[in-house]
């Protein structure tokens, strides 16, 4: 009886799948067929009805049949070929409507999840992220948008050290943020991928909108985003800034008593000592290692060297290299060669190294912000700002006429009187 229903349910996918008023009539069938036919025992034979439906011409019936097979644990881990239901599941959300998916949107999520937890099972990442990158697209209404997909691809991203997939997401400007935990997965995962390609700042930004974004009671995704933006901080500045004043009250009274390590090494940094900071860092090392953040830490003491490199520049206009090893507590003047060279190509310092004599002159910016390339990026700077700032008075304007928005703030009036323009004096019409 039940193989029997499933098949007239086939053959209404595949006659309701062209139309908008077709389509709104399958969906009531298929609504009504998950209380029988799409569920319990039923579902494990679902699985061979899949390929007599398109995926791209029968999509929301395809979805539906698939998100009842793989929602029994039992059917997906007691699939006969489980690499078969992978290829289906990223075939499907490859070549899918979005349109018609869109009918559907919690059922698309949970079989985006199923695939992505399943090539983590099998220790195979990769094999997702071309999928869950098609379908982060076909959900989202606009590019603006942050979906629950989201953090689920960067997450695949990292995973399998593709940083660079994980752009073509993260260079998009996001304004709509349906659920707080997912922008709070998105920034700190997108810092671990700026970090994992060495773009710093990229990743502070994120990271402090994780750190500073609105939130009534601290959660871990912020504590852990913390650790890491105090690391950030110091490798790529040397120090780390105060909390802004729009941050919530929670984190500034609460997010520093779990991450008090990570103050203590900042204050430690500050002092400018390399031994007392490595001596700091090796009697912390389990805690680092534990939060899986050695790797960055031990680029934090590196670090140490460029940051007194950089001091000597503001004092000196030349110096030996014999005195650069002295004063960072380097072992040879050719150690310090070697990390003035390094800080020179990366336009860190301006400097030229006499090799005769072994003195270091440092030199001012050469920049003279005047080159066509210069004028090119400015000006597409400014492009970008004068768009976010259209688009953040047109937030404004909409969130002030809400009527949700001005009940809950009291600045909810009605119509103008004469009578509130009595105390203006007659004379000024």
């Amino acid at each position: 009886m039940a193989m029997e229903s499933v098949e007239t349910l086939v053959a209404h996918v595949q006659a309701l799948s062209g139309s908008g008023e077709d389509l709104a009539q399958l969906h009531s069938l298929l609504r009504k067929a998950e209380g029988d036919v799409l569920r319990g025992a039923h579902t494990a034979g679902l699985f061979p009805f899949l390929s007599q439906l398109s995926p791209a011409a029968h999509s929301l019936g395809y979805l539906y049949l698939l998100d009842a097979f793989v929602s029994s644990p039992a059917n997906v881990r007691g699939h006969d070929a489980g690499w078969d239901l992978l290829v289906t599941i990223a075939d499907f959300l490859t070549s899918c409507s979005a349109s018609q998916i869109r009918l559907a949107p919690d059922k698309f999520l949970n079989v985006c999840r199923v695939l992505k937890n399943e090539v983590m099972l099998l220790n195979a990442p990769i094999r997702g992220i071309a999928p869950l990158r098609a379908a982060v697209r076909k959900v989202q209404v606009s590019s603006e948008q942050l979906t629950p997909l989201h953090p689920e691809y960067l997450l695949l991203c990292l995973l399998a050290k593709q940083y660079k997939a994980g752009l073509s997401v993260l260079e998009d400007d996001i304004f709509q943020v349906d659920q707080p935990r997912d922008l709070f997965l998105y920034c700190y995962y997108g810092g671990m991928i700026y970090i994992g390609i060495k773009k710093f700042h990229k990743s502070l930004e994120l990271l402090h909108n994780a750190v500073t974004a609105p939130m009534s009671s601290l959660n871990a995704i912020t504590v852990e985003a913390y650790k890491k933006y105090v690391l950030i901080s110091l490798i790529h500045n040397g120090q780390v800034p105060s909390f802004p004043k729009y941050t919530s009250a929670t984190v500034q009274r609460n997010l520093k008593n779990h991450t008090q390590v990570y103050v203590d090494l900042s204050t430690c940094y500050g002092n400018g000592n390399y031994s007392e900071l490595e001596t700091f860092i090796q009697s912390n090392a389990e805690k680092f290692q534990s939060d899986n953040n050695f790797g960055l830490v031990k680029q934090v003491l590196s670090s140490m060297y460029k940051r007194n490199i950089q001091r000597l520049t503001q004092t000196y206009l030349t110096l030996s290299l014999e005195d650069i090893a002295s004063s960072v507590q380097l072992n040879t003047p050719k150690e310090a060669e070697m990390h003035v060279l390094r800080m020179i190509e990366d336009g860190e310092i301006h400097a030229t190294i006499n090799q005769k004599d072994g003195m270091v002159s440092f030199n001012e910016d050469p920049e003279q912000y005047k080159s066509s390339e210069m004028v090119e990026h400015i000006d597409s700077s400014i492009q970008r700002l004068m768009a976010l700032s259209k688009k953040l008075t047109s937030i404004d304007e909409n969130i002030s006429c809400d009527h949700a928005y001005l009940a809950k703030t009291g600045k909810e009036r009605g119509r103008f009187d004469y009578d509130d323009f009595d105390s203006v004096p007659h004379k000024y019409f």
